[in-house]
């Protein structure tokens, strides 16, 4: 509970630094969710851009989810090369909630991977009909059933690998890995993130390209409902700054959007926690 009050009192000083922030600190307002979409749109305010621009980073590439990082291929008689094959099996989104009792492998004392820091899925399909066969992620075995292919339900039949013909056969075994964006796309949690803030454009942030009207050339999105429009009399605030942002969270099924932003929230709260025992291990 400590450390959740210094990053609150962190974040509130940083607010205050930029802007006149109220006592009641940054405040979030949930819009909708839509578990079938994978979305979650909410609003986050009374805070600074630095702290919602933070969170939209964190949440893109610092989140840490499961994805194949090494093939051991023991046969590929398809049409696709290789490196096409491991290129398709390393974007398949795997479910991720159990990531915490997983080790990144830097961290493990395996040599190469071990059950401690990674997940195994085989692949073995040999067509044997006259028509072809779709090869996709539901023939993946995984050695551990918290980490399985991700499905929209269960008449989904998944993304499709490859596809072979009478008498070609894949048969190769998968190595699923810890990691985060930072260090390749494959392992970012959400497909998009909608971040938007001044739907009127009243800090004059974005320059319009106009031919003749900007509001009939660049018409006022949703999130414009919520402000007040600009006075076309009313003076420009060379002081004013944004103080509300909307977030649309767009996942790819690893992890439920929910559960994204939380552990985006998290990682902040750690940052910021190793930043205060670094500096007060410091000598001034």
């Amino acid at each position: 509970m400590r450390h959740w009050s210094v990053v609150a009192n962190i974040i509130q000083i940083l607010c205050d630094i930029s802007m006149n922030i109220d006592a009641r600190g940054p405040q979030v307002t949930i819009r909708s969710v839509d578990p079938a979409s994978q979305t979650l749109s909410f609003v986050l305010w009374n805070c600074d851009l630095a702290l919602a621009n933070a969170l939209r980073r964190i949440m893109i590439a610092e989140v840490p989810t499961m994805a194949i990082d090494l093939v051991d291929i023991e046969n590929n008689s398809s049409v696709l090369v290789d490196e096409m094959l491991v290129h398709r099996l390393g974007l398949i989104p795997l479910i991720s909630s159990n990531t915490k009792d997983i080790t990144y492998t830097r961290d493990c004392n395996c040599t190469e991977y071990c059950e401690n820091c990674s997940v195994v899925l085989n692949l073995h399909v040999r067509c044997e009909s006259d028509r072809n066969r779709d090869v996709t992620a539901r023939d993946l075995v995984s050695s551990n059933p918290n980490v399985t292919p991700y499905f929209a339900n269960e008449d989904d039949p998944g993304v499709v690998i490859c596809k072979l013909r009478k008498g070609q056969e894949v048969r190769m075994r998968c190595v699923a890995k810890k990691g985060t964006a930072k260090e390749h796309a494959k392992w970012s949690p959400v497909a998009a993130i909608s971040f938007d803030y001044d739907p009127h454009n009243r800090l004059r942030h974005t320059t319009y390209w106009v031919e003749n009207d900007a509001l009939s050339e660049w018409p006022v999105g949703p999130n414009g409902e919520e402000e007040p429009p600009v006075d076309p009399n009313e003076p420009f605030d060379y002081n004013a700054k944004p103080d509300r942002f909307y977030f649309v969270v767009e996942g790819t099924g690893v992890l439920d959007p929910k559960e994204i932003v939380e552990k985006a929230l998290l990682i902040i709260h750690a940052k910021v926690v190793h930043t205060m025992q670094f500096l007060q291990k410091m000598k001034w």
